[in-house]
């Protein structure tokens, strides 16, 4: 019944215009949603610009540990077409966290090459396993496409 009522040229006319009405208001609210995505992204990198600074400014490893509170906040806020690498920085960041707390090691005072006494080989196993996976080529790629991403879109580095 539906294909005899679009028989005539006018009615088949106003069909398609309610069909591209339709099509036209989904698509504009994925590209609203975008775009409100990214500005709640953007204003979160801006918020967070001088945590991540401060953090990184306590060395390569404890800063990334110490920046671990304002990544997170990042990731939580990231678009889609960037939440992948934000998963895999906090990821790997959160796994060292973890094998220095399980050994209970302070970040700011290991060393590799000088170990606390009485760090079993267990515990420096996977202090070096978490450390091997935060410096992966991998990783080392999401952490670079997060920060080309802030600087691209956002028009602002992750950090001061």
């Amino acid at each position: 019944m539906l294909h005899r009522t679009l028989r005539s040229p006018w009615t088949r006319a106003a069909a398609l215009a309610v069909v591209a009405v339709g099509v036209g208001s989904v698509v504009h609210a994925a590209v609203t949603d975008d775009a409100d995505a990214i500005d709640g992204y953007c204003a979160t990198v801006a918020e967070q610009r001088a945590a991540v600074g401060q953090a990184l400014a306590a060395g390569p490893t404890t800063g990334l540990i110490r920046a671990l509170p304002s990544f997170e906040r990042l990731e939580a806020a990231a678009p889609a077409d960037i939440a992948d690498e934000w998963a895999r920085v906090n990821g790997a960041v959160g796994d060292l966290v973890d094998a220095l707390d399980d050994a209970g090691v302070d970040p700011s005072t290991y060393r590799r090459d000088d170990p606390p006494v009485g760090l079993s080989r267990a515990d420096r196993a996977a202090i070096d396993a978490a450390a091997a996976a935060l410096g992966a080529p991998g990783t080392q790629a999401a952490m670079a496409a997060v920060e080309q991403q802030a600087r691209d879109v956002c028009r602002s580095p992750l950090s001061l």
